[in-house]
């Protein structure tokens, strides 16, 4: 019960000072966060920090891979190769039909 009361507070909170701000506020909180992730030095190391998890993420699938073997059911064994077969670089579209960069 303590934390729902934490959690309405919270927003009841949120609310009242989102409303005292106003729009111009928010627009202006937009337009900020937009500058920031155009920033070339915001995106460099977002791209790089997407490929270093990428990098990682090929290093622990081989490590499970190798432990657990045959264990893996077909239909998600089928799923880590199409994954696989995007490529390294993570080009390629998502299950929607988006590009992923």
């Amino acid at each position: 019960m303590r934390y729902r009361f934490t959690f309405l507070a919270g927003l009841a909170l949120g609310y009242v000072l989102g409303t005292k701000a106003g729009r111009e506020r928010y627009e202006q909180l937009k337009k900020s966060a937009r500058q920031i992730a155009q920033n070339p030095a915001v995106r460099n190391t977002a791209e790089s920090a997407a490929q270093q998890g990428r990098v990682y993420a090929g290093k622990a699938f081989h490590t499970v891979s190798d432990k657990v073997g045959d264990h893996v059911p077909a239909s998600v064994a089928q799923r880590v190769r199409s994954l696989r077969e995007r490529g390294v670089n993570g080009a390629g579209g998502d299950d929607w039909g988006t590009s992923t960069t």
